[in-house]
């Protein structure tokens, strides 16, 4: 039946061309701060993800608890909680690396920034990954976030805070002994 073989042969080629690399050795600041390799990581990939995503969220909400006076919590609407933390007019919600492009997932970025912006704030991500899914970053960004990642994170972070995260995550890397 042609019309199942067109669906086998979309996906066959969608497949193949699909960016996941099962060698992805990129490393990031905690990574390095923890000895986490991309072996041991590839592991166990969501739990890794999940867990150094949380510390991310902890270090940034408690960078500005202590760096900013108008730090908030998170914002709760309902059952939702769209963003992390509140400094001024950002509304910031903290990942590692956003690697979902569902679109339930992209859904909710979309109503959450709609949320963000009709409240007066401006929804922002800080992201501390460059390897993200481009699709989910482009929608992300036209569903009404200021995308930041990498460098440009640590650069938002450091003018906001007035704190260089970046350095103070590279001095604990030497502290720990753990370098590459």
């Amino acid at each position: 039946m042609q019309a199942l073989g067109n669906v086998l042969v979309h996906y066959r080629v969608a497949f193949s061309n699909k960016m996941y690399s099962q060698e992805n050795n990129d490393t990031d600041l905690l990574m390095d701060v923890f000895g986490i390799t991309p072996e041991l990581k590839r592991e166990n990939r969501q739990y890794w993800g999940r867990e150094l995503g949380m510390c991310w969220q902890h270090l940034v909400i408690e960078l500005f608890r202590y760096t900013r006076d108008n730090f908030g919590p998170a914002l709760r609407y309902g059952a939702d909680e769209p963003c992390d933390l509140t400094v001024g007019t950002y509304a910031i919600d903290t990942k590692y690396r956003i690697g979902s492009g569902d679109s339930g997932t992209l859904k909710k970025f979309k109503a959450s920034a709609s949320l963000l912006r009709d409240k007066g704030y401006e929804p922002t991500l800080l992201i501390l990954r460059e390897d993200n899914l481009p699709a989910a970053l482009t929608a992300c960004k036209s569903g009404g976030w200021n995308v930041l990642t990498g460098k440009t994170t640590f650069d938002f972070i450091h003018s906001l805070s007035g704190f260089d995260l970046k350095d103070y995550l590279r001095a604990k890397v030497q502290e720990y002994g753990i370098a590459r």
